[in-house]
């Protein structure tokens, strides 16, 4: 194993579903690059990733992005400190391109491997802004397949509060989107349509209003609006994406700040693709009381990349967690 001083420079890759990812990150603070592939033009007509075609484009795309992300930060591959990868949860064979590429860079330069869980990564996402990353906070992770609420301790320390029983919210958005005819993916979609809305009134119900249930729920809000399409066929669809939209986010609004303040712990983390929504930004702005503190990423961060996979494996390194090569991925985290 090699020796510096100095600056800790790590390697991040990304692959676990559809955007490819490589960074260059200084100190698990600084980003010198951060090159993301995205594929989504290659799943828009099926309106949803499929697995085959996603690690496909991973394979064409890793090296060229791994040389795009040294040349940027204007570093060789002997300049590396550590190469990390996320290894869970995602597509199995999306998982493998990015992990067999870093146990390789880590085999030929003789520098430590770090598996990362990638919910985990993004919860740092907002620690490579300006944040100075402190442990315990409560982080909220939404995305297109995960909605959870843990209490983050420190790094690898994550404990679930609850998650959701069905659909995740990023889910629901892609279907709403879906079956109205909006495209894919849907969040974006979805959330330009409700800021149409002239009626802005919500008429679906509140969801899991028990103050006791920590868990999340979006197959019967989704069924609900197909329910109430079919039954108002002529309803401007902008109102409707609108009510939506609003039950929709303000189940993770609301569980986000009661277990915070159940909790006692007012440093809150919100991070994932669905955290790119702006109205969810308005919601938690709007329920935010002084002494509580909301991070949230940057709406390129929130997306799957491997600046947040190289800034959080510095926390490994640092306590000197590596990996084997025996290391493997799972789908589950």
């Amino acid at each position: 194993m090699k020796e510096k001083s100095g600056k800790i420079i790590g390697l991040g890759l990304e692959s676990s579903c559809d955007e490819t990812s490589a960074s260059v990150v200084v100190d698990g603070r600084k980003i010198l690059s951060n090159r993301i592939y995205s594929q989504v033009e290659l799943h828009c007509e099926y309106s949803g990733v499929v697995p085959e075609i996603a690690s496909r484009a991973h394979l064409e795309k890793i090296n060229t992005l791994i040389e795009m992300a040294l040349d940027e930060s204007r570093l060789k591959f002997s300049d590396l400190d550590y190469v990390a990868a996320t290894n869970r949860p995602g597509l199995t064979g999306s998982l493998l391109i990015a992990l067999q590429s870093a146990k390789a860079i880590s085999f030929a330069m003789d520098i430590p491997l770090i598996g990362v869980n990638h919910l985990e990564a993004h919860l740092y996402a907002p620690f490579l802004e300006g944040n100075e990353p402190a442990y315990p906070f409560i982080g909220l992770l939404i995305s297109g397949g995960n909605t959870a609420l843990y209490r983050v301790n420190g790094p690898g320390e994550m404990v679930l509060i609850g998650k959701t029983v069905d659909d995740a919210v990023g889910e629901a958005f892609d279907k709403v989107s879906k079956y109205i005819g909006l495209g894919y993916p849907g969040g974006p979609l979805v959330e330009s349509l409700a800021r149409e809305s002239a009626l802005k009134k919500v008429f679906f119900p509140k969801i899991m209003t028990d103050p006791d249930d920590t868990r999340f729920s979006y197959s019967g809000l989704k069924t609900a609006v197909i329910n109430h399409i079919k039954q108002n066929p002529d309803q401007n669809k902008a109102d409707i994406v609108y009510s939506f939209q609003e039950r929709a986010l303000e189940l993770l609004v609301r569980r986000l700040f009661t277990a915070s303040r159940k909790s006692g712990i007012n440093r809150m983390v919100v991070a994932g693709g669905v955290a790119a929504n702006g109205r969810l930004r308005e919601l938690i702005e709007s329920e935010r009381k002084n002494n509580e503190e909301v991070l949230i990423p940057s709406p390129l961060m929130c997306t799957d990349n491997a600046a947040m996979i190289a800034g959080i494996s510095y926390q490994y390194y640092i306590r000197k967690i590596f990996d084997s090569y025996a290391i493997d991925v799972s789908a589950k985290p």
